[in-house]
């Protein structure tokens, strides 16, 4: 099978099952991993914190230092008023991470499908107006679009549809070009280069996405509160 026909195999929505209702609903592959990762979050939450301790120590000394590094990081961006968007924002990050690196494991991550990152997408861009119409009401929101300058409307309205198709080509494109870049590794050098690689693309680059893809979200989000 050459690059063309692996990576049209790879673009295919696969199907892991259908719900014998309604002539039959197909269920994705992707949505089957999506669910396999939640119940495993859930599970270890659980887990972590069924006995806190007031001083905390091993296992939850390096659970509190991570969800401190998480909420000042977004904290920093947006602000006091942010405070109350961290659940949501840290529960991306997470997510968006972890869907990343299981391609380490042999599972096919779920941001490899083009529909999971456009729903991905459309949670920030409605995350995003739902701030800005929280902390400024609705004239004030609505007056946003002209700012600086009336003439800006046109532009400031594209912007809604720019914002999250950015969003989901960037986070969709790099899992995509890594695939890529994979594959045509395999074909020059088969052996050793290509699990140092499949370690960087799955780990490093998997994790840096989902970093950019919170950052941008929550830098738009700020400036969707601003007065």
């Amino acid at each position: 099978m050459d690059l063309a026909e692996r990576l049209m195999e790879e673009l295919d929505c696969r199907v892991a099952f259908e719900i014998p209702i309604f002539g039959g609903i197909p269920v994705p592959e992707s949505c089957v991993m999506t669910w396999i990762i939640m119940g495993v979050l859930v599970l270890v939450s659980i887990i972590l914190v069924r006995r806190m301790k007031t001083v905390p120590t091993g296992t939850q000394c390096l659970l509190e230092i991570g969800i401190n590094w998480l909420n000042n990081f977004f904290l920093e961006i947006l602000g006091p008023k942010g405070k109350k968007y961290l659940p949501i924002l840290e529960t991306l990050i997470i997510y968006i991470g972890i869907s990343n690196v299981i391609g380490l494991f042999g599972l096919r991550p779920p941001t490899k499908d083009f529909n999971v990152t456009v729903a991905l997408a459309l949670i920030s861009i409605i995350l995003i107006q739902y701030c800005g119409i929280r902390e400024r009401g609705i004239k004030g929101w609505a007056k946003s679009f002209k700012e600086p300058m009336g003439l800006m409307l046109p532009m400031n309205l594209l912007e809604l549809i720019i914002r999250p198709l950015s969003l989901c080509m960037r986070l969709f494109g790099n899992v995509l070009g890594a695939f890529v870049v994979m594959e045509l590794v395999k074909l020059i050098v088969p052996i050793g280069v290509p699990l140092v690689l499949s370690f960087y693309f799955d780990v490093f680059d998997g994790l840096i996405q989902a970093y950019v893809f919170v950052f941008l979200t929550s830098l738009f989000m700020s400036e969707a509160m601003e007065e």
